[in-house]
């Protein structure tokens, strides 16, 4: 099942995608896709609708960020072998947390603001976890039953403000604009090994990263059970979880995004997203 939010940026409605690719309004069953819209028994009922039964929604309204009411984005940096490499940073050995603000959230196709003093605006095609049963101490055997499903994720990063000076992720990590999640919400059960899926992302048409799940160095699972070693994870929480070599950063010489060109990035039977750049009014 694809769970989707549609409509103006604030106004965001519920839905899902039927069959045939058309979105389907949720707004009599549950009131937002976030909070107990996404614990199990939810989404069980949820499924057990018929799709066609529903509101058909006509036209093609933006897309919103698939989950609403975030509570934490917490992120995971470095976490493919040849990512690492790219940067010349040694594999960790255990996972680098790091937190994106909320507040960076935002559609999947809604423009990218460059902001103000930016001079090195970067992509991360990424997996993200949407928390469904909230835990803490979550044993690895366990994080399947604590997810309600996956989405693409690009963690857009200013790589000036993450590594220069005095070199803060977060900092780098938050700007406004800088989360797009979506287009929808895959349910756990429609993806049955999150180890094994293409992500791949493109520049003005141009392919930049083109990798596959199965190399990250921290599992989907294992990082669950890991994060919430932590912190409490909560429902509707995204954890996103790394990104395949071939960011800008890494680039010679690095290919920095600049106003005007155009981001599009997807991972399987996720979806895609598409992003302009544009500089802050």
């Amino acid at each position: 099942m694809k769970l989707l939010r549609y409509g103006p940026p604030g106004q965001e409605k519920p839905g899902l995608l039927d069959g045939e690719g058309a979105i389907r309004d949720l707004s009599g069953e549950v009131d937002d896709i976030a909070g107990e819209a996404l614990l199990p028994d939810s989404i069980a009922r949820l499924k057990a609708l018929d799709p066609a039964a529903l509101p058909r929604v006509e036209g093609s309204p933006r897309f919103g960020p698939c989950v609403g009411r975030v509570g934490k984005f917490p992120a995971i940096g470095l976490n493919y072998s040849d990512h690492a490499a790219e940067t010349g940073i040694p594999v960790p050995d255990e996972p680098i947390i790091f937190m994106k603000a909320t507040s960076s959230i935002c559609g999947p196709n809604d423009d990218t603001v460059v902001p103000r003093g930016s001079t090195k605006l970067d992509y991360e095609a990424e997996l993200g976890i949407v928390i469904g049963r909230p835990g803490k101490y979550i044993d690895e055997t366990d994080a399947p039953g604590h997810i309600a499903g996956y989405c693409v994720v690009n963690d857009i990063s200013e790589r000036a403000f993450q590594i220069d000076g005095t070199g803060q992720w977060v900092k780098g990590k938050s700007a406004d604009s800088f989360g797009p999640i979506g287009p929808w919400l895959v349910t756990a059960d429609e993806v049955p090994d999150p180890q094994n899926l293409d992500i791949w992302l493109e520049v003005d048409g141009a392919r930049r990263q083109d990798g596959n799940t199965r190399t990250m160095i921290f599992g989907a699972h294992f990082l669950v059970s890991y994060v919430s070693r932590y912190m409490s994870l909560q429902t509707g929480d995204v954890l996103t979880t790394g990104t395949p070599p071939g960011v800008g950063l890494g680039m010679k010489p690095p290919g920095f995004l600049q106003p005007g060109q155009r981001v599009r990035l997807g991972v399987a039977g996720l979806g895609e997203q598409e992003q302009r750049i544009v500089a802050e009014g």
